[in-house]
C-alpha cells in the first residue's frame, strides 16, 4: 500500500459511484456516547456464556488501562487485543449470510468474525479511548494473497494528520505498520461518519448514513447492547 494510494483515498467519493457500492459500504458513527458497558457485559454472559463475558471484562479493563496512554500505544494494545483473542472466520460460516456486520458484542461473544468485524471493533474501541473520528478511517482494500490472488479486505487506518500516511491496523498481521510497508494492500476507498473518500472523485457526499440501511440496523443493535455510536 503506497502513501500516494492512501492519500488518494482522501479525495471525496462521487455520488454516482456511491450507488454501486451500497452493498458493501458501512459508515461508522463519529463517537460512542455514554456507553452502558455493564449492560454489554451482562448480555455477553446471558447470550454467549462465561467465556464471552470474560472477554468483555478484559476489553473493559483494556479501555480503562489505556485511556492515558500515547496514541501509538493505544493502537498497539487495541490491535493486539482483538487479533489475539478473536479468530477469523467468514460470515457464511458464522451467520449463514454472505455479508453480515457484527456489533462488537456479537464479535466478542462469538469469539470469531471477519475483517469488517475486526475493523469495526477496533474503530469503536479507539473512539472510546478518545481518538478523534477525523483521524480514523476504515479502508476497503484488495489484499494480495500469494503471488497472484487478491481478495476483498478491510483494515483500519489511523492518520496522525488528515493527509498523512496512515498506520494500518489489520487482523492479517500482528503489528501496526505504516501504509508504505504494506505493499500487499491496494486501497480502493476509505470511509468514516464524515463521508467516503477515493481517488479520482470530486464531489462530496454529506451524511451518507441516510442511504445505508445495513448500518442503521447495526446502530440499532448496538444501542440495544449498551453501545451508542
Amino acid at each position: 500500500m503506497t502513501r500516494q494510494g492512501l492519500r488518494a483515498c482522501l479525495v471525496p467519493w462521487s455520488r454516482g459511484c456511491l450507488l454501486a457500492l451500497l452493498v458493501v459500504l458501512v459508515v461508522l458513527g463519529a463517537s460512542v456516547a455514554a456507553p452502558d458497558l455493564d449492560k454489554t457485559q451482562a448480555l455477553a454472559l446471558q447470550r454467549y456464556g462465561s467465556r464471552a463475558s470474560e472477554t468483555v471484562v478484559a476489553w473493559r479493563r483494556l479501555i480503562e488501562e489505556s485511556r492515558a496512554l500515547p496514541d501509538a500505544d493505544k493502537l498497539d494494545k487495541v490491535n493486539t487485543f482483538f487479533n489475539r483473542r478473536i479468530l477469523f472466520e467468514n460470515d457464511a460460516v458464522i451467520w449463514q449470510q454472505e455479508d453480515y456486520w457484527a456489533t462488537p458484542l456479537e464479535f466478542m461473544g462469538r469469539g470469531t468474525g471477519d475483517c469488517e468485524d475486526f475493523s469495526i471493533a477496533k474503530y469503536l474501541t479507539l473512539l472510546m479511548l478518545g481518538i478523534g473520528n477525523d483521524r480514523l478511517r476504515l479502508i476497503y482494500v484488495r489484499a494480495r494473497i500469494g503471488s497472484t490472488t487478491t481478495v476483498a479486505h478491510m483494515v483500519l487506518g489511523f492518520y496522525p494528520q488528515p493527509t498523512d500516511e496512515p498506520l494500518i491496523l489489520d487482523n492479517l498481521i500482528s503489528s501496526v505498520r505504516p501504509a508504505s510497508m504494506r505493499s500487499d494492500l491496494a486501497p480502493v476507498f476509505s470511509f468514516n461518519s464524515a463521508g467516503l473518500w477515493v481517488g479520482g472523485g470530486s464531489a462530496s457526499m454529506a451524511d451518507p448514513t441516510t442511504r445505508l440501511s445495513r448500518w442503521r440496523d447495526v446502530l440499532d443493535r448496538m444501542r440495544q447492547e449498551g453501545l451508542s455510536p
